[in-house]
């Protein structure tokens, strides 16, 4: 008699925050939540993850989605808007545009969705204030948009803000902007407990200590992958952010007069 057990398939969709950037296995390959939540179910679970570092909402729109519909989800991840943050022209419109479209075509054919807001890079970060309040600006957009479309869709929607000492820098990798192997951990955690909220089979993971990388590693990474990053970045991003900061400093002024 052949026994034909329960099977589920879970998919990833977006950008480095879904990849899996800042927890690589023994072998230097990203790992991150995604692969923690699949070791998890109780059924025989199929993981796929399309997401790349760099996608911005339009690609995952336009081209990830296509392959995540090809594996027929029972849940998709849906994991992108930080890149779109970062551009110079950043629109918290188009930004719901494109989450609304991926995620309506996930949900017709019965996917269960995840989402993730970002943390506040300001509490992780060392910039001068007068930029920390553009980055709030951009990222309390974002997360804004997030929790619009979990209102209007139902999705699940893990608000990292309100995980407990979520900022606490052994949770984060060099980079402050990705967790590190531990806070994919406690990720991986926080999702597995909403899934089980929405009736999945799912255990929790555990959320394990590891030896923290060494200083010469964090000096190594940020040579290979954090100067190229900025100097990348530099050419969209850096422009944006001299004039938003010039706006902002005139809407200091401006109140500091208006008083």
């Amino acid at each position: 008699m052949t026994i034909i057990l329960p099977s589920l398939t879970f998919t990833v969709i977006g950008d480095s925050a879904a990849f899996g950037t800042g927890d690589l296995d023994e072998n230097g390959n990203p790992r991150g939540w995604g692969y923690y939540l699949s070791q998890v179910f109780r059924d025989h679970t199929s993981y796929f993850n399309y997401s790349r570092p760099g996608a911005q909402s339009s690609e995952v729109r336009e081209i990830q989605l296509q392959k995540a519909l090809e594996t027929e989800p029972d849940i998709c991840a849906v994991i992108c808007g930080g890149n779109d943050m970062l551009r110079n022209g950043f629109d918290p419109e188009i930004l719901h545009k494109n989450l609304i479209e991926t995620c309506n075509e996930l949900m017709i054919r019965g996917s269960e969705i995840l989402m993730v807001q970002l943390h506040d890079p300001n509490e992780l970060l060392r910039v001068p204030k007068l930029l920390k309040r553009v980055i709030r600006r951009r990222v309390d957009a974002v997360n804004a948009v997030y929790e619009n479309v979990a209102h209007e869709l139902d999705v699940i929607l893990i608000r990292t803000r309100n995980i407990p000492n979520v900022h606490e820098l052994r949770n984060w990798h060099i980079d402050r902007m990705h967790p590190g192997p531990y806070g994919h951990q406690l990720l991986a955690r926080e999702m597995a407990m909403a899934l089980k909220g929405r009736g999945w089979d799912i255990e929790l993971p555990e959320v394990r200590n590891r030896e923290a990388e060494s200083r010469k590693a964090k000096i190594l990474w940020l040579i290979k992958n954090g100067t190229p990053w900025f100097l990348k970045r530099s050419v969209d991003l850096l422009p944006a952010a001299l004039i938003l900061m010039v706006w902002e400093a005139c809407k200091v002024i401006k109140e500091l007069f208006s008083k």
